[in-house]
């Protein structure tokens, strides 16, 4: 969501319509996503993974936004480098490690609740895991969102940090549904941010259910943080613990179950 003036640009799952204002001067396009092909064939993450194999875990703190801006210089540049470890080398942030490819690199087609979305491959299974939790505990607070946003080809946040849309690990439910209070303009002049309210819960239509079931999972909520980005929610635990391996102990990368791979996706972002 918008940081300040070009700051943080949301867009529908599709990418055909922004809801926040475009890029600084400046703040261009990395030139490996122009036109959203994925170098290694995206593949498409389709059904849940089975329910007793997901890992329940927070958000790694040093990689939440309101921690790392406390030292902003190192605090910063260290979770730039995990998630460039992690997830892909975003064009002038980090260190680039030898024959590093971009997180568009690693991006896949999935289904949340029933809206297609493009993600970090690696990310998908908390997404499902997510889903699930959903499915299971929000029974009695029913809600439907029309409108995802996922990867982004491009950052937008200023003052040296990337936005972790950047790297596939964020996603955006219902931007005109859910606000941003401590945005810019309009998301501050919602009438959710308006109203008398007693916790950041009461601005949005999204249940609080579906926030506790995101963090379950590993993904932190902005809207605890200063922006009260009450759409947004990004993954910021440890993509080798998401599932667990047949023993019950967390799954390394290379005892995960894979993802079914499928046909090759053209780009189809801006």
């Amino acid at each position: 969501m918008p940081l300040g003036p070009g700051a943080e640009a949301s867009a529908l799952a599709d990418g055909s319509t922004e809801f926040g204002p475009r890029p600084a001067r400046g703040e261009e396009e990395p030139s490996d996503a122009s036109s959203g092909s994925a170098e290694l064939g995206a593949v498409e993450a389709s059904g849940p993974a089975p329910f007793a194999s997901c890992n329940e875990q927070t958000a790694q703190d040093f990689l939440v936004r309101g921690n790392f801006l406390k030292d902003r210089t190192s605090g910063n540049a260290r979770a730039i480098q995990y998630r460039t470890e992690q997830y892909g080398y975003f064009s002038g942030y980090g260190r680039r490690p030898k024959d590093a490819k971009p997180p568009s690199a690693f991006v896949v087609d999935t289904v949340f609740m029933g809206l297609s979305i493009r993600m970090h491959r690696k990310v998908v299974p908390a997404l499902k895991c997510v889903e699930q939790e959903i499915e299971r505990s929000c029974q009695d607070h029913p809600y439907k969102p029309h409108a995802l946003a996922g990867i982004r080809y491009r950052n937008t946040y200023r003052g040296g940090e990337v936005t972790n849309h950047a790297y596939g690990i964020a996603i955006d439910i219902d931007p005109s549904e859910n606000t941003c209070c401590g945005c810019v303009k309009p998301w501050n002049e919602a009438p959710l941010c308006k109203r008398p309210a007693k916790t950041e819960y009461d601005r949005m239509r999204m249940p609080e259910c579906w926030v506790h079931a995101f963090e379950h999972y590993g993904f932190y909520w902005l809207g605890h943080d200063a922006l009260r980005d009450t759409m947004h929610f990004e993954f910021l635990g440890d993509p080798e613990r998401i599932l667990k391996s047949a023993d019950g102990a967390p799954a390394t990368e290379g005892s995960r179950p894979a993802m079914p791979a499928s046909s090759t996706l053209g780009g189809q972002r801006d």
